[in-house]
C-alpha cells in the first residue's frame, strides 16, 4: 500500500519515540569506569575533610538515585564514614556480609608528578592517578556491583552491607566506630575487604598467583626517650642524651625479633618456596622445616619482597632533640613504629625493645594498639574467592598471605569477625607496586576484571 509522506513521517516518528523511551541495556564497565574517574578526580586526601565530605556525599547519592533506602553518612572525628546496606529479598536467618573500603588517599605534590595526581588519565593501558591502586578501584567495583546487582533485581539470601571510611590512611577512627559504637549498623558474619588480596604478574607475563589476606599485622608506636639535665655546649659530657638516644637506635637496627610462622604464613610460605629454586628457596625450605631458624628467616628477609613476612618488626621513623645550638640536650626522642606478628602482645614488644635500648633510654608506648588475630580459611569464601579468579585464570594459585601493614579489617578482626581480603585487580610487580608513590597506577584489564570479579563473588556469597 502506497504511504503518503504525512503517514510516513508519523510512523517514523512513533518508532523513534518508541526506541528512545525503552529501556537500553546499562554498560556496566563504562559505569564502572564513570564512577572511578569521578572519585579519583575529587582529591579526597585524609585530613581534607571536605573533600572527604564530596566523594562521601557523590558516593550516597549513587546509591540513593539506584533507589537503596539505607544509607547514611556520619560525620566524625574530622572526617566522613558511609554505610549502606542492600537487605535480604526476605527475613533470613543468615547473619550479613560486610564490604569494606577506604574512600581517602594520601596527598600527592603535583610538582613530584609527570602527571596531575588527581586527574583520571588513560595511558599506555592504565589508569593513572592518585588512588587508582589504593583503593579507589576497589571503592568504584563494591559501588559498581550493588548498584548492578539492585538493578537487576537480585535477591540476596542475606543483607549486604558497604562500610566506607575516610581515614584508614590516618588514625581509623571510622573503622574503630563501626566495629564498636556503631555495630548494630555493620554487623555481619564475615567482612570482605576490598584494600587487600589481589594478584601478580611478572613483566614476561608469568602470573605468580593471587593473594587472599586472612591476617595483618598489628600497628603500634613507641618512644625511645633519653633525657638529662643539660647544660652549656662549652662544657661536653659523656652522658648526652642524643648520643645515648643514638646507641639505642644502633641496637635496635642490628636486633631481629624471633621468627614466626601462622596457619596463614605457613601456607603462604609453602606456596613461595614451591615457586623459588636457588637460595632463597633453599632458605624458605628451611625455615618451613625448622621455624626457629633465624638464620634462614633473615635470608627470606633479605629478599625485599619478603620484608615483614617472617616475624614483628620495628623501625626508627621520626627524631627529635636538643633545645638550643649552645645548649647540651635536655631531651632526645625518637618514634619507633612496630608492625607486630598476629598473636604477640605489644607489652612483650616493649619490654624487649626496652632490653635493646638499655637503661639510659625510657620506651614508652606511643598511641593504642589493637590486638588482630588472624582470620580463619574460611571453606566458603576461600571458594567463592579461587572460583571467581579461576573463571579468569584456570588453575592460578590462591595463597593465605598476612599483610605487613594495617588495615581498617584489623578492627573488625580485634572483636572477632573474620575479615577477608579479596580483591580481584592485578599489578605486574615490581613496576606497578606504587601505592602512596609517584605516578600511581592500575592496569585498565586488571580494573575492568575486578569489576567483574566482585559481582560474581558477592553473588555467590549471597545468592
Amino acid at each position: 500500500m502506497k504511504i503518503s509522506l504525512p503517514l510516513l513521517s508519523l510512523s517514523v516518528l512513533a518508532t523513534i519515540s518508541s526506541q528512545s523511551f525503552a529501556a537500553q541495556p546499562i554498560d556496566w564497565k563504562q559505569k564502572g569506569t564513570d564512577i572511578f574517574k569521578q572519585i579519583i578526580e575529587i582529591p579526597s586526601v585524609s585530613d581534607r575533610k571536605d573533600e572527604v565530605d564530596r566523594v562521601s556525599a557523590h558516593l550516597e547519592k549513587l546509591f540513593l538515585d539506584a533507589g537503596f533506602t539505607n544509607v547514611q553518612r556520619k560525620d566524625h572525628d574530622g572526617t566522613f564514614s558511609l554505610i549502606a546496606r542492600l537487605p535480604a529479598a526476605q527475613k533470613s536467618k543468615k547473619k550479613p556480609i560486610l564490604l569494606l573500603g577506604h574512600m581517602d588517599v594520601v596527598d600527592a605534590l603535583r610538582s613530584d608528578w609527570p602527571r596531575d595526581p588527581f586527574q583520571f588519565i588513560k595511558e599506555d593501558g592504565y589508569y593513572y592517578g592518585r588512588g587508582t591502586s589504593d583503593m579507589k578501584s576497589g571503592i568504584a567495583a563494591i559501588t559498581t556491583t550493588l548498584l548492578r546487582l539492585k538493578a537487576e533485581g537480585f535477591k540476596p539470601s542475606r543483607d549486604i552491607i558497604v562500610l566506607f571510611t575516610g581515614d584508614e590512611e590516618t588514625d581509623g577512627k571510622g573503622a574503630e566506630r563501626a566495629a564498636t559504637e556503631w555495630r548494630d549498623l555493620v554487623d555481619a558474619e564475615f567482612a570482605l575487604n576490598a584494600d587487600a588480596g589481589g594478584g601478580a604478574f611478572t613483566p614476561d607475563g608469568r602470573l605468580l598467583g593471587f593473594s587472599i589476606q586472612t591476617s595483618e599485622k598489628m600497628y603500634q608506636s613507641f618512644t625511645f626517650t633519653a633525657t638529662n639535665k643539660g647544660g652549656h655546649s662549652s662544657r661536653p659530657m659523656p652522658d648526652n642524651a642524643i648520643y645515648e638516644l643514638a646507641v639505642a637506635l644502633g641496637k635496635l637496627s642490628a636486633h631481629r625479633f624471633e621468627p614466626m610462622l601462622n596457619d596463614t604464613t605457613r601456607a603462604y610460605f609453602t606456596h613461595r618456596a614451591s615457586q623459588e629454586s636457588g637460595p632463597l628457596g633453599d632458605a624458605m625450605r628451611r625455615w618451613l622445616a625448622n621455624p626457629k631458624d633465624g638464620a634462614a628467616a633473615d635470608m627470606v628477609e633479605a629478599d625485599p619482597s619478603e620484608v615483614g613476612q617472617t616475624r614483628t618488626r620495628c623501625v626508627a621513623t621520626r627524631l627529635s632533640g636538643g633545645h638550643a645550638d649552645n645548649a647540651l640536650p635536655q631531651t632526645a626522642r625518637a618514634i619507633v613504629n612496630c608492625r607486630i606478628f598476629p598473636g604477640v602482645d605489644a607489652k612483650a614488644v616493649q619490654a624487649e625493645l626496652q632490653a635493646v635500648a638499655g637503661g639510659a633510654v625510657k620506651v614508652e608506648p606511643h598511641g593504642p594498639s589493637v590486638p588482630s588475630p588472624a582470620s580463619p580459611l574460611r571453606a566458603d569464601v576461600m571458594k567463592a574467592y579461587t572460583d571467581t579468579v579461576r573463571s579468569r585464570y584456570k588453575g592460578a594459585p590462591i595463597v593465605p598471605s598476612m599483610s605487613a601493614g594495617a588495615t581498617d579489617g584489623l578492627f573488625f578482626r580485634a572483636t572477632g569477625m573474620p575479615v577477608y581480603g579479596v580483591d580481584g585487580g592485578w599489578i605486574v610487580t615490581p613496576d606497578d607496586e606504587r601505592a602512596h608513590g609517584r605516578d600511581e597506577r592500575i592496569p585498565v584489564k586488571a580494573f575492568e576484571e575486578n569489576l567483574d570479579h566482585w559481582y560474581a563473588m558477592v553473588k555467590r556469597l549471597a545468592g
